[in-house]
């Protein structure tokens, strides 16, 4: 599940009445509100607040149907550019609003710091694995777990199958992590703030134009992300504009930088809840290198985890979504050859993910407004990874957007 092209069928139907779905939207507003309680009881109140931001990036992400892989296809498919030009807006107003306190370390007088790692080999390979994962699991890690908390049965098999890719990774790391690479490289520290600034403004400007240039050329017009074409837009049942959705999850990441110390991460809580469960069937996965700093945390409860409280909070988030929008409808039967696309590309996101130290949000969306080299490593890799990734979509039953080239015949 990802950004929808408007030329496309929107998951709500344009001018309809809305019937909310009651008993889900009841059960998951109480879970979040319990929740909410119990970790500002039992963790801190800035916990709490984290899991409440989750929850309201769940919201967004379904109302807005806003994600990364579905916006690529459409891209690379069928030449739309509406998601793209929707991330290069969420991205300008991310490194106009983190670079500045990134540069001074501190935000409201708390430390501060980026998601900023090494750039290398593992990072290429990681991210063209994810791409490829992308397009067969369906979604992304923020698109699997906002289509999963909306309902989206086969998304929850990509999710699993996620998580055990994820663990994968994480046993994998002695070798990965001694691929060719060079260390953390932050552009804001490196360069300085204002030179960081421009050139990252400069380059979204510059994809932004791109993708106009290329959806003019062949369908002669643009699709706008400030409405949603031939629909009512609603705050409160969607769907939301794609601007609403890049403006609120910009708002969202910053404030878990001002909370949490660090932008928004999404895939290491994979690992986490994986690596757990095995420690509970007696494997020593404490004693595995990628553990070695942390192994507290095989132990610790998982809500002493920001990444796992925010990840539950958007499946939350987006259960509300899909019921206050009447569209929370599991179908539980899945075609065996779309289940086998959600298995593989479930693992190859796990994997790839591990590999390239983050995601869509970790190392795309954080890793840029971190001033991150590895995040413009990330970016070509995944998109190559997209491109293969949709190629092999109908081996899978999968359906590839397409829309014929504007000729004079």
């Amino acid at each position: 599940m990802s950004i929808l092209s408007p030329t496309h069928e929107h998951p709500l139907a344009p001018f309809k009445k809305i019937h909310i779905n009651a008993l889900p939207i009841s059960l998951a507003g109480l879970a979040i509100l319990a929740g909410a309680l119990y970790i500002f009881q039992t963790v801190s109140l800035k916990q709490a607040a984290l899991w409440v931001i989750g929850a309201l990036m769940g919201i967004t992400l379904y109302f807005a149907s806003f994600g990364f892989t579905q916006a690529w296809r459409v891209f690379i498919a069928n030449g739309r550019g509406a998601g793209l030009r929707a991330q290069m807006v969420m991205l300008a107003i991310g490194v106009m609003l983190f670079f500045p306190f990134l540069s001074s370390g501190t935000l409201f007088d708390n430390p501060v710091n980026g998601l900023v790692a090494p750039a290398g080999v593992s990072v290429l390979l990681g991210a063209f694995i994810f791409g490829v994962g992308m397009q067969l699991g369906g979604g992304c890690a923020s698109g699997t777990l906002f289509a999963a908390g909306g309902g989206n049965t086969r998304m929850f098999v990509t999710l699993f199958f996620f998580i055990v890719g994820s663990v994968i990774g994480a046993y994998i790391f002695p070798w990965w992590s001694t691929l060719p690479a060079i260390k953390p490289y932050s552009m804001v520290k490196e360069w300085g703030l204002t030179p960081a600034l421009l050139a990252n403004l400069a380059v979204f400007a510059l994809i932004a134009w791109g993708t106009i240039v290329l959806e003019k050329r062949r369908h002669g017009d643009i699709e706008p992300i400030s409405y949603v074409p031939n629909q009512q837009a609603s705050f409160v049942h969607g769907p939301w504009p794609l601007i609403w959705g890049a403006v609120a999850l910009v708002i969202l990441n910053f404030a878990t930088l001002a909370l949490a110390g660090r932008p928004w991460g999404i895939t290491s809580a994979f690992a986490l809840w994986g690596s757990q469960a095995l420690h509970a069937m007696g494997i020593d996965v404490a004693t595995w290198a990628f553990w070695s700093k942390t192994p507290q945390a095989i132990t610790d409860p998982i809500t002493k985890d920001i990444t796992s409280v925010m990840d539950i909070g958007i499946m939350l988030g987006a259960l509300v979504a899909a019921s206050a929008a009447g569209k929370f409808a599991p179908i539980w039967h899945l075609p065996l050859r779309s289940l086998m696309g959600a298995i593989i590309g479930g693992l190859l996101l796990g994997v790839g993910a591990r590999m390239a130290y983050g995601c869509n949000i970790g190392a795309y969306f954080s890793g840029i407004i971190s001033g991150s080299l590895h995040a413009w490593l990330w970016v070509p890799a995944a998109f190559a990874g997209n491109a293969l990734g949709i190629y092999f979509r109908p081996f899978f039953g999968l359906s590839v957007e397409k829309t014929p080239r504007l000729t004079g015949c």
